[in-house]
């Protein structure tokens, strides 16, 4: 069966088309109820769906067996409280979830996941298809009361239709919905509806799941007293006639990590230099949440300021301390010339809320048996969040998981609710846990589905592989890695050649061999984009197995002779095992060792000379040499702790590899862009604003040095002129501070850009191709290339610039997280291994210095760490800021960009939260008055 519907549609050019849209129908689709006599086999590919006698959590409400039918707010709002384990049987329709779908991608995530989960017994019903269910929309009916009748009909067909089932009991269902209007109506029609509220409540055995009902309600859950601290956030339509108008600014909202008060945001879409906008202080911050697309009006210009160097965090523990609030903001307030004045405004509007679950853990209720509560986020960008728990003893020293309800304007803080225990604060597989979620990384173990496409093991090249294949297994070649490397993805060879030419191999791993377009391997590799490295942990996201792709270059004295427009040097390949897989301790060793002379020392001296020809044409080209603190740990082999942290040494092999990858990715990306000049998976790295450079210039100048930042080549020229014969360690600190002012590197496809250069590289275009055991990106240049030169075909998403854009945005996000998952790793391992320690004196370095602070860099372990000035319950020091030199004088003692001063180390556990290590000034010693 099928209805229609025809319409006149008038396209762009004035002309006016007929549009016929058939909706078919059908009697078949099943209830999902098992078995069901009457529906008998439901169709092929829906998942098992309803049990035949409900089981689980008992409801004083309704004690007899039934299922349960939400709408589509509360599938929307109280998803935390669907996905526990004890609400089973839910009966999701094809109208909420298209709902769903449109309004909330995570939400629509998590209920498909719960319908492919076997245990949950989630059915989803097509009742837009089902001819007894499907209804039309009348005349002056709006879209959402249509579809609040649909989802009453179909309550009412599941309860007529199960009540012909032949069961002892007759199953019910019931609908959960907490928009009042659609339950009056719903009961006057005889159907059982309740709130989620009302439900959740009548599971007398699950008293615990009340503290995850979502708070749907801003002003039902306001605090007793009545006074507005933020100003009213304007509606949708009038925020977005003002950006149109340009009386309002659409941007990200970017909280701050070292003030609570302060905040950015990235105006989308404006020129360079007025990309961002200063918000400062509470009311202006105005209920905005780290990430929130938001509008922004921006202040008259005498009331602009400039970015603030005051290190403030909102440590109270009282959520109506708001007299306190004016205090601090004073602190903000500080003279500054005119030209460090920037744009600065109010967010007036919230265009997109980016709410996530959020880890942390209770703050301690000034009150026993309170039932609220105040919940303190790990991330310092995030508002402490309200709560209402009956767990609170039990959840005391715990970190749990808050997502937040909704903020109201008479509330210092947002409400939320409680969704999941992690464990003990402190432990370490739960701070792992923690890193993972905050950092948004997928770590769930990978699924059966995706398992079935890895090949067989043991695994060997079969004859059909070798047709494909160049037989290279007589090559002598070797991988360097770091000690410890497990997934050895890249080998090196080279050899003297008649001529007197050297043959140089860089034979990569090919993943696209196994990784095969669209099954379910592939785009759980395109979700997870890249493999996360944590301290005692690999989060991995691909499997290593060797099959390898092999690039060529013949070279006489580092002259590339490899001509990728004829393909030569281009082959897809065979080696055998690495002859020898080595550390770069152990390869320099080799190449250091006068009493070596075999074939793979032979090979390494030859490929070491030649990476130093290349390296110092890269230089002076412009390529930048930069610089930043990297530690290693050793771990007690038992426990896991840290026993030892040094800085990362690296040797000229290390320089070796890395000269030989740059030149493989770099090729590459040339062959793949010449081919697919509108398709090719690049890699870029803009150029940093003039402004990013301020701090470094004005650093370099303290210490009487110039450094010219016009272009790469001026700069990676006075970097190497900035020597200091009394200060070795001068130059070092440079290029740590020149690498904070960098942007980050993208993924882009070409053609959605035009600018393709590597700033940073002195490269005109360039790619990831090395790695694909880690890297999603690298797996698709893969691709391009083999499609490039024969060897295999292309499929229609490699050919779509659109969803190659879609790709890239999302391993730029998976790249940007698991960097800073990585950082987070690092520090929560150097906390673990100065917790023994006791306090510690250091040499250390200033990097930067603010106006309450300074900002210290310890070599000796890469650790960065704040010295403050002021302490509680003590008096203030007088204390002076210069942000032209920048210097900060404490009393009569003056301290400058990459001073050297010495300090005490000590790990401060008294915040369970954040624990950190904390730093005390030794020398030079500061007279107070």
């Amino acid at each position: 069966m099928l209805t229609s519907r025809t319409f006149l549609k008038r396209t762009r050019s004035g002309a006016v088309l007929k549009v016929v849209r058939e909706h078919y129908l059908r009697d078949d689709i099943g209830c999902g109820a098992a078995p069901c006599q009457l529906c008998g086999e439901r169709p092929s590919g829906e998942v098992a769906g309803l049990e035949a006698q409900p089981s689980g959590a008992v409801s004083s409400l309704c004690p007899g067996p039934h299922y349960l039918l939400p709408d589509t707010n509360l599938l929307l709002h109280q998803i935390d409280i669907l996905e526990d384990p004890v609400i089973r049987n839910v009966i999701v329709l094809q109208t909420v979830l298209q709902e769903v779908r449109n309004r909330s991608a995570p939400v629509y995530k998590r209920i498909k996941d719960a319908i492919a989960d076997p245990e949950k017994h989630f059915y989803s019903f097509t009742n837009e298809h089902r001819r007894e269910t499907y209804i039309e929309q009348e005349q002056g009916e709006n879209s959402n009361d249509r579809n609040d009748r649909a989802i009453r009909v179909a309550v009412k067909w599941y309860n007529e239709h199960l009540k012909k089932l032949k069961n002892e009991e007759n199953i019910q269902v019931i609908l959960l919905t907490n928009d009042r209007k659609n339950k009056e109506k719903a009961v006057e029609e005889g159907i059982t509806a309740y709130t989620c509220e009302e439900y959740i409540k009548s599971l007398v055995a699950n008293p615990e799941l009340v503290d995850r009902l979502a708070s749907v309600s801003d002003e039902g859950n306001e605090i007793e007293s009545g006074r507005i601290i933020f100003s009213e956030h304007m509606p949708l339509s009038k925020l977005q006639q003002g950006i149109k108008s340009g009386i309002y600014h659409q941007g990200t909202f970017r909280a701050s990590r070292d003030n609570y008060l302060e905040a950015t945001v990235w105006v989308h879409g404006n020129a360079e230099e007025n990309r961002e906008i200063i918000i400062q202080g509470l009311k202006n911050l105005n209920r905005a949440v780290h990430e929130d697309i938001v509008a922004v009006e921006l202040l008259a210009k005498d009331d602009w300021a400039a970015p603030s160097s005051v290190v403030l965090q909102d440590d109270g523990q009282n959520e109506d301390d708001i007299e306190n609030e004016e205090e601090k903001e004073n602190i903000l307030k500080t003279s500054v010339s005119k030209k460090m004045l920037r744009p600065t405004g109010r967010v007036v509007g919230i265009i997109k809320r980016n709410w996530r679950p959020f880890c942390g853990i209770l703050s301690k209720s000034q009150i026993k048996e309170a039932r609220r509560h105040l919940f303190t986020p790990a991330d310092r960008r995030i508002p402490r969040i309200r709560i209402e728990t009956r767990q609170a003893s039990t959840l005391e020293g715990q970190k749990i998981i808050v997502a937040i309800d909704g903020w109201p304007r008479n509330s210092r803080y947002p409400n939320g609710h409680f969704v999941k225990n992690l464990g003990t604060a402190g432990d370490k597989e739960t701070e792992t846990e923690v890193l993972l979620l905050e950092h948004d990384v997928p770590h769930q173990p990978f699924s059966q589905a995706v398992l079935s496409f890895l090949p067989k093991m043991p695994w060997s090249i079969t004859e059909t592989d070798m047709k494909f294949r160049e037989d290279l297994r007589h090559l002598c070649v070797c991988s360097v890695d770091p000690p410890g490397c497990t997934d050895i993805d890249d080998a090196l060879h080279c050899r003297e050649l008649e001529n007197g030419n050297l043959e140089v191999g860089v034979h990569i791993a090919d993943v696209s061999h196994f990784i095969r377009p669209g099954n379910a391997l592939d785009e759980e590799s395109a979700k997870r984009g890249t493999t996360v490295y944590l301290c005692a942990k690999v989060n991995v996201v691909f499997m290593d197995i060797s099959c390898l792709m092999g690039l060529f270059f013949c070279t006489c004295n580092g002259d590339v002779l490899f001509l990728c427009e004829q393909n030569e040097g281009l082959t897809i390949s065979t080696i055998l095992p690495c002859h020898a897989s080595l550390t770069y301790a152990e390869a320099q060793m080799r190449i250091d060792s006068a009493g070596m002379s075999d074939d793979i020392t032979t090979s390494l001296r030859g490929l070491n000379k030649l990476a130093k020809i290349l390296k110092k044409r890269r230089i002076d080209n412009g390529a930048l040499t930069l610089s930043s603190p990297e530690v290693r740990f050793n771990m007690d082999s038992e426990t896991h702790d840290p026993i030892d942290l040094q800085t990362k040494e690296l040797k000229e092999t290390n320089s070796m590899v890395e000269e030989f990858m740059l030149l493989a990715n770099i090729s590459v990306a040339q062959k793949i862009y010449e081919e697919f000049p509108e398709h090719a998976l690049l890699r870029k790295h803009p150029a940093p604003p003039p402004s990013n450079y301020d701090i470094l210039v004005k650093a370099s100048k303290s210490k009487n040095l110039e450094i010219k930042t016009d272009s790469a080549k001026a700069l990676a020229d006075s970097l190497d002129s900035a020597e200091c014969p009394t200060f070795p360690y001068l130059n070092t600190l440079l290029r740590i501070l020149a690498t904070r002012c960098m942007m980050q590197a993208v993924y882009f496809c070409s053609g959605m850009d035009t600018d393709f250069h590597h700033y940073a590289l002195a490269s005109p275009i360039y790619t990831h191709f090395t790695s694909p055991i880690r890297r999603y990106a690298d797996i698709i240049v893969h691709r391009l290339l083999a499609v490039t030169i024969g060897s295999d075909c292309t499929y229609p998403e490699l050919t779509d610039k659109h969803k190659l854009a879609d790709l890239c945005k999302n391993l730029n996000y998976r790249h940007k997280m698991a960097q800073y998952a990585q950082r987070a790793s690092v520090a929560f391992h150097t906390q673990l291994f100065f917790k023994t320690k006791g306090v510690m004196h250091e040499e250390a370095y200033i990097l930067f210095v603010r106006k309450n602070a300074i900002v210290v860099l310890i070599p000796k372990y890469g650790l960065e760490g704040t010295v403050f000035f002021e302490e509680k319950d003590k008096p203030k020091p007088s204390l002076t800021y210069n942000d032209e030199i920048p210097s900060l004088t404490v009393e009569d003692t003056t301290f400058c960009t990459f001073d050297t001063v010495k300090v005490n180390i000590v790990l401060d556990a008294s915040n369970i939260q954040h624990q950190k290590i904390r730093m005390a000034l030794v020398e030079p010693k500061v007279k107070f008055r």
